[in-house]
C-alpha cells in the first residue's frame, strides 16, 4: 500500500486522534520532503494566545515520521522505528496557519541501507521547520530516529 496524503490523514484520525482533533493535516509527501500544516485555533492554543508547543511538535514529528515510514515501506523490509530524542527552538509566536516541512530525507535511505547490511540499529536526525503564512520561521524541531531490523 503506497503512502498518500489521504491515507496518512486517515491514519491520524484512527491512530493519533489528538493530532487529528487539533487540526494537524498532511498536505504533501514524496520521497524527498513532507509538509504538514495546522491552524492556530481555540482547541490547540496556549494561555498566551498562540499555538501550544506540543501541537507544533506533533505536526513537526509527523513530517519526519511519515518520511521514515515511506522509506521503510519502499525498502520492503520489516523495520522498527522510534523517536529516541528531540530538540526544539521557538523563534516567533505561532498564530495563523503554520506549515512544517522536513527536507533532509537522504539520511533515511543511508540509515536503512546501513541497518540492512550491518543488521545493527541505526540512528539519525531529521529537522522540521515551521513557518507562518508570511514565510517567517516560528519553530525548528529536530528528531533523533532509531531504526532496526525486526
Amino acid at each position: 500500500m503506497k503512502l498518500t496524503v489521504a491515507k496518512l490523514n486517515r491514519f491520524l484520525l484512527f491512530k493519533l486522534p489528538s493530532a487529528y482533533i487539533c487540526g494537524v493535516r498532511v498536505k504533501e509527501i514524496d520521497f524527498t520532503s513532507c509538509k504538514v500544516s495546522v491552524k492556530h485555533r481555540w482547541i490547540n492554543q496556549n494561555p498566551f494566545n498562540s499555538m501550544y508547543f506540543a501541537v507544533q511538535a506533533m505536526a513537526a514529528e509527523l513530517t519526519t515520521g511519515a518520511l521514515v515510514m515511506m522509506h521503510i515501506q519502499n525498502s520492503n523490509r520489516n523495520i522498527a522505528m522510534l523517536v529516541a530524542s528531540n530538540k526544539s527552538k521557538f523563534t516567533k509566536k505561532a498564530t495563523g496557519r503554520i506549515t512544517f516541512e522536513c527536507q533532509n530525507a537522504n539520511q533515511i535511505e543511508m540509515a536503512i541501507q546501513n541497518a540492512i547490511t550491518t543488521r545493527e540499529g541505526q540512528t539519525f536526525w531529521l529537522k522540521s521547520i515551521g513557518t507562518n503564512e508570511n514565510g517567517e520561521q516560528v519553530s525548528e524541531m529536530d528528531f533523533e530516529w532509531t531504526i532496526r531490523l525486526k
